[in-house]
């Protein structure tokens, strides 16, 4: 799945905006939510493989954080779209 489908769901935005501000294990995570612990492992299955999370396993815990190196990329197109190189371009020829 590419970085914007995975955006498309407001679950996956929230936990990426919970990130945001800083590592987070997957039961803090599923805290947030008011969904079972297996929906929220597969919105972040779903971020993880589009690139816009990393996990690291510290002893029983999985402890997720945003992979910066995604994150940019997603950022840097939007940025794109209001640049002056893009002023009046047709975007559905690019789409």
């Amino acid at each position: 799945m590419n970085s914007f489908s995975a955006i498309a769901d407001p679950t996956r935005r929230r936990i990426m905006e919970s990130l945001a501000q800083g590592p987070l294990s997957s039961g803090e995570i599923a805290g947030l939510f008011q969904i079972s612990a297996p929906a929220v492992s597969q919105h972040l299955k779903t971020l993880r493989e589009a690139g816009l999370v990393q996990v690291r396993i510290e002893a029983q815990w999985r402890i997720y954080e945003l992979d910066r190196e995604g994150v940019d990329k997603l950022v840097a197109w939007v940025s794109m779209l209001s640049s002056s190189e893009m002023a009046g371009c047709d975007y559905r020829k690019h789409y």
